[in-house]
């Protein structure tokens, strides 16, 4: 397994037009057939700050979803709506449940 968590601050009036996005992104993410898993999170004491888990079959479906139109469509809308540019950390899935 390959594991994706990239953290996102959000401008504070665009939450919802964040999430929006985003849920279009995972709902059409998860027909993708290397991606096991996309869950997105909302941190409770800072509700600007989400995190993507993305969990792929390995590190080709991970690149392959970066080709896929809903992706660029995603990037594209959500990029101004950033307060910073996101971070990514890259994992071996060592134990996945699932």
């Amino acid at each position: 397994m390959f594991i994706v968590h990239v953290h996102v601050n959000v401008r504070p009036e665009r939450l919802e037009d964040f999430i929006k996005a985003t849920r279009e992104n995972a709902a059409s993410s998860l027909s993708e057939p290397g991606v096991k898993r996309f869950d997105v999170f909302q941190e409770e004491s800072s509700p600007s700050h989400f995190i993507l888990e993305e969990i792929y079959i390995n590190q080709e479906a991970a690149n392959s979803h970066k080709d896929t139109d809903h992706y660029k469509i995603w990037r594209n809308t959500v990029n101004d709506m950033m307060a910073e540019p996101r971070a990514t950390v890259r994992f071996n899935g060592i134990v996945v449940k699932g």
